[in-house]
Protein backbone atom coordinates (compact mmCIF):
# COMPACT_ATOMS: atom_id res chain seq x y z
CA UNK A 1 0.00 0.00 0.00
CA UNK A 2 1.43 3.34 -1.03
CA UNK A 3 1.53 6.38 1.21
CA UNK A 4 -0.57 9.43 0.20
CA UNK A 5 1.38 12.24 -1.38
CA UNK A 6 1.17 15.31 0.92
CA UNK A 7 2.14 17.54 -2.01
CA UNK A 8 -0.75 16.70 -4.29
CA UNK A 9 -2.42 18.93 -6.83
CA UNK A 10 -5.79 20.22 -5.67
CA UNK A 11 -6.83 22.17 -8.72
CA UNK A 12 -10.53 21.44 -8.40
CA UNK A 13 -10.46 22.03 -4.65
CA UNK A 14 -8.78 25.43 -4.91
CA UNK A 15 -11.08 26.74 -7.60
CA UNK A 16 -14.09 25.37 -5.76
CA UNK A 17 -12.87 26.94 -2.50
CA UNK A 18 -12.44 30.34 -4.17
CA UNK A 19 -15.91 30.03 -5.71
CA UNK A 20 -17.43 29.16 -2.34
CA UNK A 21 -15.67 32.09 -0.71
CA UNK A 22 -16.83 34.50 -3.43
CA UNK A 23 -20.37 33.13 -3.06
CA UNK A 24 -20.28 33.88 0.67
CA UNK A 25 -19.12 37.42 0.00
CA UNK A 26 -21.99 37.89 -2.44
CA UNK A 27 -24.43 36.39 0.08
CA UNK A 28 -23.17 38.78 2.74
CA UNK A 29 -23.57 41.86 0.53
CA UNK A 30 -27.06 40.71 -0.46
CA UNK A 31 -27.98 40.43 3.23
CA UNK A 32 -26.50 43.87 3.96
CA UNK A 33 -28.48 45.40 1.12
CA UNK A 34 -31.65 43.71 2.38
CA UNK A 35 -30.99 45.02 5.90
CA UNK A 36 -30.54 48.60 4.69
CA UNK A 37 -33.70 48.43 2.64
CA UNK A 38 -35.90 46.77 5.26
CA UNK A 39 -34.34 47.39 8.67
CA UNK A 40 -35.07 43.74 9.49
CA UNK A 41 -32.51 42.63 12.08
CA UNK A 42 -32.83 39.05 10.84
CA UNK A 43 -30.59 40.11 7.95
CA UNK A 44 -28.12 41.70 10.37
CA UNK A 45 -27.84 38.42 12.30
CA UNK A 46 -27.42 36.55 9.01
CA UNK A 47 -24.48 38.78 8.05
CA UNK A 48 -22.69 37.88 11.29
CA UNK A 49 -23.14 34.18 10.50
CA UNK A 50 -22.03 34.58 6.89
CA UNK A 51 -18.88 36.45 7.93
CA UNK A 52 -17.87 33.60 10.26
CA UNK A 53 -18.61 31.01 7.57
CA UNK A 54 -16.50 32.94 5.06
CA UNK A 55 -13.59 33.15 7.50
CA UNK A 56 -13.71 29.38 7.94
CA UNK A 57 -13.68 28.82 4.17
CA UNK A 58 -10.61 31.06 3.89
CA UNK A 59 -8.83 29.24 6.73
CA UNK A 60 -9.41 25.91 4.97
CA UNK A 61 -8.17 27.30 1.64
CA UNK A 62 -4.99 28.67 3.23
CA UNK A 63 -4.38 25.39 5.08
CA UNK A 64 -4.73 23.46 1.82
CA UNK A 65 -2.46 25.96 0.09
CA UNK A 66 0.21 25.43 2.75
CA UNK A 67 0.10 21.65 2.19
CA UNK A 68 0.03 21.61 -1.61
CA UNK A 69 3.12 21.76 -3.77
CA UNK A 70 1.51 22.05 -7.21
CA UNK A 71 -1.32 24.56 -7.62
CA UNK A 72 -3.41 25.39 -10.72
CA UNK A 73 -2.75 29.10 -10.21
CA UNK A 74 0.31 30.76 -8.67
CA UNK A 75 0.01 30.33 -4.92
CA UNK A 76 0.64 34.05 -4.40
CA UNK A 77 -2.31 34.86 -6.66
CA UNK A 78 -4.52 32.32 -4.89
CA UNK A 79 -3.63 33.78 -1.52
CA UNK A 80 -4.11 37.39 -2.67
CA UNK A 81 -7.43 36.70 -4.41
CA UNK A 82 -8.77 34.88 -1.36
CA UNK A 83 -7.66 37.74 0.89
CA UNK A 84 -9.21 40.51 -1.20
CA UNK A 85 -12.52 38.65 -1.62
CA UNK A 86 -12.57 38.20 2.15
CA UNK A 87 -11.79 41.89 2.68
CA UNK A 88 -14.84 42.96 0.67
CA UNK A 89 -17.09 41.03 3.04
CA UNK A 90 -15.17 42.18 6.12
CA UNK A 91 -15.72 45.84 5.25
CA UNK A 92 -19.40 45.16 4.67
CA UNK A 93 -19.54 43.48 8.07
CA UNK A 94 -17.79 46.36 9.85
CA UNK A 95 -20.15 48.82 8.15
CA UNK A 96 -23.12 46.99 9.64
CA UNK A 97 -21.42 46.65 13.02
CA UNK A 98 -20.69 50.35 13.28
CA UNK A 99 -24.14 51.34 12.02
CA UNK A 100 -25.67 49.39 14.89
CA UNK A 101 -23.17 50.63 17.49
CA UNK A 102 -23.54 54.27 16.42
CA UNK A 103 -27.29 54.12 15.93
CA UNK A 104 -27.08 55.25 12.30
CA UNK A 105 -30.08 54.88 10.02
CA UNK A 106 -29.61 54.06 6.33
CA UNK A 107 -29.20 57.02 4.00
CA UNK A 108 -29.74 57.06 0.23
CA UNK A 109 -25.97 57.20 -0.27
CA UNK A 110 -25.40 54.19 1.98
CA UNK A 111 -28.08 52.20 0.20
CA UNK A 112 -26.68 53.10 -3.23
CA UNK A 113 -23.11 52.23 -2.25
CA UNK A 114 -24.11 48.85 -0.86
CA UNK A 115 -26.20 48.11 -3.95
CA UNK A 116 -23.19 48.81 -6.17
CA UNK A 117 -20.96 46.66 -3.97
CA UNK A 118 -23.46 43.82 -4.17
CA UNK A 119 -23.33 44.05 -7.98
CA UNK A 120 -19.53 44.05 -7.87
CA UNK A 121 -19.53 41.00 -5.55
CA UNK A 122 -21.75 39.22 -8.06
CA UNK A 123 -19.35 40.02 -10.90
CA UNK A 124 -16.39 38.78 -8.85
CA UNK A 125 -18.23 35.57 -8.06
CA UNK A 126 -19.04 34.97 -11.73
CA UNK A 127 -15.42 35.75 -12.65
CA UNK A 128 -14.07 33.16 -10.21
CA UNK A 129 -16.58 30.54 -11.38
CA UNK A 130 -15.53 30.99 -15.01
CA UNK A 131 -11.81 31.31 -14.32
CA UNK A 132 -10.74 27.83 -15.37
CA UNK A 133 -13.07 26.94 -18.24
CA UNK A 134 -13.65 30.41 -19.71
CA UNK A 135 -10.88 32.80 -18.66
CA UNK A 136 -11.92 35.51 -21.14
CA UNK A 137 -15.45 35.44 -19.74
CA UNK A 138 -13.91 35.71 -16.27
CA UNK A 139 -11.97 38.74 -17.46
CA UNK A 140 -15.17 40.34 -18.76
CA UNK A 141 -16.77 39.95 -15.33
CA UNK A 142 -13.66 41.34 -13.64
CA UNK A 143 -13.77 44.37 -15.95
CA UNK A 144 -17.40 44.98 -14.98
CA UNK A 145 -16.42 44.75 -11.31
CA UNK A 146 -13.80 47.44 -11.88
CA UNK A 147 -16.36 49.69 -13.58
CA UNK A 148 -18.64 49.28 -10.57
CA UNK A 149 -15.77 50.31 -8.29
CA UNK A 150 -15.50 53.54 -10.26
CA UNK A 151 -19.22 54.14 -9.75
CA UNK A 152 -18.88 53.46 -6.03
CA UNK A 153 -16.05 55.98 -5.74
CA UNK A 154 -18.16 58.62 -7.49
CA UNK A 155 -21.00 58.02 -5.04
CA UNK A 156 -18.54 58.08 -2.14
CA UNK A 157 -17.19 61.49 -3.17
CA UNK A 158 -20.72 62.86 -3.62
CA UNK A 159 -21.68 61.53 -0.19
CA UNK A 160 -18.68 63.18 1.48
CA UNK A 161 -19.43 66.49 -0.27
CA UNK A 162 -23.02 66.37 0.97
CA UNK A 163 -21.83 65.75 4.52
CA UNK A 164 -19.86 68.97 4.65
CA UNK A 165 -22.54 71.25 3.28
CA UNK A 166 -23.13 73.76 6.03
CA UNK A 167 -22.86 71.96 9.39
CA UNK A 168 -24.15 74.30 12.09
CA UNK A 169 -24.21 72.53 15.43
CA UNK A 170 -22.17 70.08 17.46
CA UNK A 171 -24.79 67.44 16.70
CA UNK A 172 -24.25 68.05 12.98
CA UNK A 173 -20.50 67.51 13.38
CA UNK A 174 -21.00 64.30 15.36
CA UNK A 175 -23.29 63.00 12.63
CA UNK A 176 -20.74 63.93 9.98
CA UNK A 177 -18.02 61.96 11.76
CA UNK A 178 -20.27 58.91 12.04
CA UNK A 179 -21.31 58.96 8.41
CA UNK A 180 -17.81 59.64 7.11
CA UNK A 181 -16.57 56.52 8.91
CA UNK A 182 -19.31 54.37 7.35
CA UNK A 183 -18.76 55.78 3.87
CA UNK A 184 -15.04 55.13 4.28
CA UNK A 185 -15.68 51.46 5.09
CA UNK A 186 -17.72 51.05 1.91
CA UNK A 187 -15.12 52.91 -0.15
CA UNK A 188 -12.49 50.51 1.20
CA UNK A 189 -14.72 47.57 0.25
CA UNK A 190 -14.90 48.94 -3.29
CA UNK A 191 -11.11 49.31 -3.39
CA UNK A 192 -10.65 45.70 -2.32
CA UNK A 193 -13.11 44.57 -4.97
CA UNK A 194 -11.09 46.49 -7.54
CA UNK A 195 -7.91 44.77 -6.34
CA UNK A 196 -9.61 41.37 -6.60
CA UNK A 197 -10.59 42.20 -10.19
CA UNK A 198 -6.99 43.17 -10.95
CA UNK A 199 -5.72 39.87 -9.56
CA UNK A 200 -8.21 37.98 -11.72
CA UNK A 201 -6.92 39.93 -14.72
CA UNK A 202 -3.34 38.97 -13.86
CA UNK A 203 -4.33 35.32 -13.53
CA UNK A 204 -6.07 35.35 -16.92
CA UNK A 205 -2.95 36.82 -18.56
CA UNK A 206 -0.83 34.03 -17.09
CA UNK A 207 -3.32 31.38 -18.22
CA UNK A 208 -3.63 32.52 -21.83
Amino acid sequence: MGFPNPFRSKEKDFLKALSEQAAKTLEGLEALEAYLQSGDETYAKRIHTIEKEADELRRILIDDLNHTFVTPIDREDLFALSRTIDDVLDYGYTTLDEMMMLGVKPTPHLITLVSILREAAEELYLAVVQLKAHPQVALDHATRAKALENRAESIYRAAICDLFKGPQTLDDIIEILKMRELYRHLSNAADRGDEAANIIGDIVVKMT
